[in-house]
């Protein structure tokens, strides 16, 4: 992204503004379509729109499937590329510069299972991740960034993201408690394959190999450091 300073800001505010002028619309168009008897009598919220209402929901879920769908992989191919994932993850495709490899794990199983089981992760890792985003700014405040929030907004959006994470925990304990199994199952193989640098080679070769990458059409990414 060039121009962090003036791009990110203005893709937030702009998209922001975007949907709240969208939902006052809608909410207008409704009202003006009913009369003021008509509004009095009914019972159901909105009921000249049942059928509208429906294609909205779906367009929302779409809007956030489609965040998900670029970022999760993202940050698993940035995790290849340091070594914590086998090679092969660290891998794009060689003309639509996507990850696909990791791409391809968003099709495992059903939704609303991926949705109950990753939705507790993701926000306890994306509260971590901004905790130690204020935590960095504490200890290094003169370090250059190439873009900064206002400070209340990130601590706000980290107070957020852990009563999110309470909330899951309170509300859906048997989800919860799958998704910190398979996240914790995580712990022993990082201690033995990455921190004392000891993955079996068999692995390497099984992840590694020309013909998956043949297949996928992917390759390395090269990296400029300066």
């Amino acid at each position: 992204v060039s121009c962090l300073n003036r791009n990110i800001p203005l893709a937030i505010i702009s998209s922001m503004v975007t949907v709240t002028v969208l939902y006052v619309l809608v909410n207008v168009a409704y009202y003006t379509m009913l009369a003021p008897t008509e509004l009095l009598l009914s019972d159901a919220v909105a009921v000249g729109l049942d059928s509208v209402i429906p294609v909205l929901v779906a367009l929302s879920c779409l809007g956030t499937l489609n965040g998900g769908i670029f970022v999760s992989p993202r940050m698993l191919f940035v995790g290849a590329r340091e070594g914590y994932w086998p090679q092969i993850f660290s891998t794009i495709h060689i003309r639509r510069h996507t990850p696909l490899p990791l791409l391809c794990f968003l099709c495992v199983s059903n939704i609303s299972q991926l949705i109950s089981l990753t939705s507790f992760s993701r926000w306890f890792f994306i509260a971590l991740a901004t905790l130690g985003m204020l935590i960095h700014r504490y200890r290094f405040p003169l370090h250059p960034r190439p873009f900064k929030v206002p400070l209340v907004v990130a601590v706000t959006f980290t107070a957020v993201s852990f009563f999110i994470v309470g909330l899951s925990l309170y509300s859906d304990p048997w989800n919860t408690g799958c998704s910190c199994v398979v996240t914790l199952s995580g712990v022993p193989v990082y201690y033995m394959t990455v921190y004392h640098f000891c993955l079996p080679p068999t692995w390497r070769r099984i992840f590694s190999n020309k013909q998956l990458q043949i297949l996928l059409e992917v390759a390395q990414q090269e990296v400029k450091t300066c």
